[in-house]
């Protein structure tokens, strides 16, 4: 059974840093391209950052580039995203993803397997 499990959301002031962890089951972790989206109220999901299996692919959307880094332990089966300088704009909910390719891509649909999301929330 796959599982992505989220954790390390919580409540931060702007400016203050958070670091998201994706445990990840139940599938060939080191293979998969491992990517983090957010979704805010009333907002569609979006892309922040991806890293492919080995890790020599990383590709973060713009809102987050120089702030945010994403990382991976394949033997710990294990995703991170470490966010820094965080704004009131980056309060969502945030998902990890997995899919199944050794390429890169920012589209949700191209992602199979998706956790359950953790919320952060950045206060002004």
């Amino acid at each position: 059974q796959v599982q992505l499990v989220e954790s390390g959301g919580g409540l931060v002031q702007a400016g203050g840093s958070l670091r998201l962890s994706c445990a990840a089951s139940g599938f060939t972790f080191s293979t998969y391209t491992m990517g983090w989206f957010r979704q805010a109220p009333g907002k569609e999901r979006e892309f922040v950052a991806l890293i492919t299996w080995s890790g020599s692919n990383i590709n973060y959307a713009d809102s987050v580039e120089g702030r945010f880094t994403i990382s991976r332990d394949n033997a710990k089966n294990t995703v991170y995203l470490q966010m820094n300088s965080l704004k009131p704009e980056d309060t969502a909910v945030y998902y990890c993803a997995a899919r199944s390719s050794s390429s890169w891509n920012r589209g949700t649909d191209h992602y199979a397997y998706w956790g359950q999301g953790t919320p952060v929330t950045v206060s002004s």
